[in-house]
């Protein structure tokens, strides 16, 4: 999987799907309750789409996937027929900060250019301690965003291209709060998305489901481990 302007590849950091026999749903429908009850769970940061991913080559047929992301955390949905069978697949993958040297670049010479103009028109010694003080207040405005109550700018700034990956890799702070909500948006995103298949499941007599998880250990090879999930019971009508 490759995403934004600087195509990163992401690195798939689990995936596990369900396979049922003779079984059929709506792909729409399925994406359609997910979608609404993550936006009722109202996750900070989280944006919704619908992506369509090639079978195979450029000319083959496409599926539709329910993408959602979260500053570099990405959800991948799919829910499809198979021949007489129908699958539900999650994957979850992360999308690394790397820097390249032409973003170094790029953004050296912009520091450059705004030292050339302060230099320009204030002089050597005080353009340098107006550079200075300029610079140390754009760090520490953007280290400290979120405590500012700047999330949307915190948001922003990672998306940049060229600022967003160095903002990232040198200035964004990590903290115990950012690793806390990386928890939290993977178990909510993973718990609404088996919710719904146990739903749209029992609703059409499905008692019992296997489920099959990935987890990518060195590389590319897959430790697999089984799931059994049981739908949760419909509660029966109340009488008078």
């Amino acid at each position: 999987m490759q995403f934004g302007l600087r195509r990163k590849k992401a690195d798939v950091l689990s995936h596990w799907f369900v396979v049922l026999d003779g079984f059929r749903h709506s792909t729409s429908d399925f994406y359609g309750d997910v979608e609404k009850e993550l936006a009722e769970r109202k996750v900070p940061g989280l944006t919704m789409s619908r992506v369509d991913f090639a079978e195979g080559g450029l000319l083959s047929d496409k599926r539709v996937y329910l993408r959602m992301l979260r500053e570099r955390l990405v959800f991948d949905v799919c829910a499809a027929p198979f021949g007489r069978a129908y699958f539900f697949s999650l994957r979850f993958a992360e999308i690394p900060a790397k820097v390249a040297l032409w973003e170094l670049f790029v953004c050296f010479v912009g520091l450059a250019v705004i030292l050339g103009v302060l230099f320009r028109y204030t002089g050597v010694i005080l353009g340098l301690c107006l550079f200075c003080i300029l610079l140390g207040g754009v760090i520490y405005v953007a280290r400290n965003a979120v405590g500012f109550g700047l999330q949307d700018l915190d948001a922003s700034l990672i998306k940049l291209p060229v600022v967003g990956p160095i903002y990232e890799r040198f200035i964004r702070k990590e903290t115990y709060y950012r690793h806390d909500t990386r928890l939290l948006y993977h178990t909510i995103v993973s718990e609404v998305v088996k919710k719904k298949i146990e739903e749209v499941t029992a609703a059409k007599g499905v008692k019992f489901i296997e489920m099959h998880e990935f987890s990518p250990i060195l590389g590319e090879l897959y430790k697999p481990t089984t799931v059994q999930l049981e739908p949760r019971p419909t509660p029966a009508p109340a009488t008078a």
